[in-house]
Order: C-alpha cells, then structure tokens, then sequence
C-alpha cells in the first residue's frame, strides 16, 4: 500500500502526522498552565491537593506526546532534528530539563519524609509551566523567522579532518537562545509573541479543564475571574503574533529549481492559495471563541469540549502554513539555501514505508487515550476523593 506511493507523498504524509503530534501537545500544555495557577487557584493545602491531582492524572499525556513527537520528527525529518536539535541545544535543553523536574515533582511531592517539602516541588511544577510553553512556543515561532545555521551534506565525504562529519552547524554561540533578542525584521517580537500566547493559551485551557473536572465552589469562582484576563492576554498576543505573520516575508521554494527565496506576504499566500488549510484555521478560531463564550457568559463547564478541539486545529493549520505550499518549514537566516524543506529533509522512501505501516497503530493508541481520559474524568474530583485515595500527587 504504501511502497506505492511516491517519495513526496510520503513525505508529506509524514508532516501532517508529525503536525497531528505537535497539535496535539499543543492542546496537552493546559497541564503546564494549570502549574502556574496552583497558587493563584488554591488558596489552602486541600485546594493545592485537589488541583495538583487534577492536572497529576494528566501529566503523562503531555510528556509522552512530546517524546512522541521529538520521535516521530526524527524518524521522519532526521535533518532537521540533526539540525535544531543538535544546533539550538540550549534551548532544547532548558525545554527537556523542565520537563524532567516535572516528572520528578508528581513523584516525590507527597512522598513520606519528603525533605525538600511541597512548597518546592510545587515551584518545580511552575517552572515547569513557565519555561516548557515559553520556550516550546518561541521553537515553533523559528519555523516562520529563521534560524543561523547552515547545511553541507558533503561534509560527508570530507575525511580529511579526522573527525566525525557533521551536517548542520549553527552559526551563532548561542545555540538557539538568540530566538529571543534577533533584531532582523524584528524576528524576537515574533518569537516572544507566540511564546507568551502559548503560556496564556495554556493557562486558559487548564482555567477550562479545571472547570470541568473539579467539584469545588470555591477553586470554580477564581477559575472564572481568571479566566477572563488571561483570556484577554492571549488574544492580544496571539492575534499580534497571527496578523503579524501574515505580513511578513515569508521562505518560499521553487518548485523546479528547489532554490529558497524570499516572498513577500508568503504564509498569507499559502491561506489563500489552499483554503483547506484557511478553513481549518478558522474552524479552530471560531471554536476556541466558542468555548471561551460558553465558559466566560454562560458559565458552562463544558468549554473545554470546543476550545480544546479548536486548539488543536488552529495549531493544525499553522503547522500545514509552515510545511506545505513549496513553504521552508525550517528557514536559515545564515544561508537561504541551507532552508528545511519537507523534500530535503526527510528520510528514504524505505524508511518513510516501513514506519507509515506502524503509523497505522495510531488510531488504537488514540481510542486507548479516550477511554482513558474518559474513565479518569467520570467523576468530577473533590477534597474528600484525594483524601480517601491511598496514591495521590
């Protein structure tokens, strides 16, 4: 089935798979945002517990779903993760070493004779909230403003220096950092944009999970009081950073001749000259708006269902912007023609057949996450649940 399909069809089946993944981690980072608000929502010891626990029956959703991802990218486009990966590893460290305290604070937070006490695990868990969006969000903004790195695959053949070649080379010191203070075409504004709309998205989104998987009074009225600014603060940045993109040049490829260049208004084409991908973007926007109307007016517990969805899709849609259309999804500011494309970047035919046929496991693993999700939400939880539960966060 699949050995029959061309190289690029693979290929770009492969990138609606590995955005399918980035999406939905997306969506999974309310965990991280409901972190931030341990404090801010839980005003005693009971509240805190209940919160944590909350979010603590979520946490591996959003920790295997970036491993998935962080995988799937480098089975499918290993240039790329050869390239981001290994070039802008201080970002991707920073992003993992988040991620590694988070798991440890779930663990260890209630353990008998915990020496550290709660207080600290609970500052790991922020931290946690804090940095993995920021920095995620500010990653994901580079596949629209460039990276300093170039790529010579006949570094290959180059035995001449007696070391191991290497493909890919970042161009600055900083190794990824740079993100956030590149004056060129104001690329940090872009970068920080999309970082502070992932934070205050998260936030918004665990703000309507906590809704609707916690039976407190009180934890539900500060829900909505905070709903409402952080629901503000996202769309200032998200729109800025959405409008912005659409306006800016954007990493265009000859289809014939595979050269990268500059086009102006480039990842506004793409909308327009695919309304598949226009439609799925605004499908999500309407339905995060939804959501955040049922949640803030009416007063629902059930916005989650729509702008949980509608995150998804939106994040969707902006992962086709940067992939398709003869669009450079990782640009180099350094050298145009160094740019990732999805042609350049991916792996053989061979590879891409063999693991589309383990892709087709997917929608078991998916079917096996609903019902999970779903068993572990029956009941919404309360402070007379985690006190009688023998395992708790």
């Amino acid at each position: 089935m699949f050995e029959k399909l061309s190289h690029l069809a693979l290929q770009q089946y492969w990138w609606v798979l590995v955005s399918v993944l980035g999406a939905t981690l997306v969506f999974l980072l309310f965990v991280q945002g409901g972190q931030t608000l341990i404090y801010r929502l839980g005003k005693n010891a009971d509240e805190r517990n209940i919160l944590v626990n909350a979010l603590g029956r979520k946490w591996e959703f959003t920790f295997t779903t970036l491993v998935t991802f962080g995988g799937a990218f480098f089975a499918s486009f290993p240039l790329f993760y050869s390239t981001s990966f290994g070039g802008a590893y201080w970002v991707w460290i920073a992003i993992l070493f988040a991620f590694v305290i988070q798991a440890v604070s779930y663990e260890y937070r209630r353990k008998p004779n915990n020496f550290l006490g709660e207080k600290t695990y609970e500052t790991f868990l922020f931290l946690n909230g804090l940095l993995g969006t920021v920095l995620l969000g500010a990653a994901v903004s580079t596949f629209f403003t460039g990276s300093a790195f170039s790529v010579n695959k006949m570094n290959l053949t180059d035995l001449s220096s007696g070391k191991m070649p290497v493909i890919s080379s970042w161009e600055t010191p900083f190794h990824g950092l740079e993100a956030v203070w590149t004056t060129a075409h104001l690329a940090f504004l872009q970068n920080i944009a999309l970082g502070l709309s992932v934070f205050f998205l998260s936030r918004v989104l665990a703000l309507l999970y906590f809704q609707r998987s916690i039976q407190n009074e009180e934890i539900i009225e500060r829900t909505h009081k905070s709903l409402i600014y952080n629901t503000i603060i996202f769309l200032v940045f998200f729109l800025f950073w959405l409008i912005r993109l659409l306006v800016i040049d954007g990493f265009a490829v000859n289809p014939e001749t595979k050269i990268v260049s500059t086009e102006p208004y480039k990842y506004l084409h793409n909308l327009l000259e695919k309304p598949v991908i226009l439609l799925i973007l605004l499908a999500g926007i309407v339905l995060v708006l939804v959501g955040l109307f049922i949640a803030i007016v009416k007063r629902k517990d059930s916005g989650i269902w729509f702008s949980g969805p509608g995150t998804f899709l939106t994040v969707l849609a902006l992962f086709f912007m940067a992939g398709f259309n003869h669009t450079a999804y990782y640009p180099s500011t350094f050298d145009l023609q160094s740019s990732l494309t999805i042609e350049n970047s991916s792996s053989s035919h061979f590879t891409l057949t063999a693991m589309s046929y383990v892709s087709l496991m997917i929608p078991f693993v998916l079917a096996y996450i609903i019902y999970a999700w779903r068993a572990m939400d029956k009941n919404k939880i309360t402070k007379e649940e985690i006190n009688a539960e023998s395992h708790s966060y």
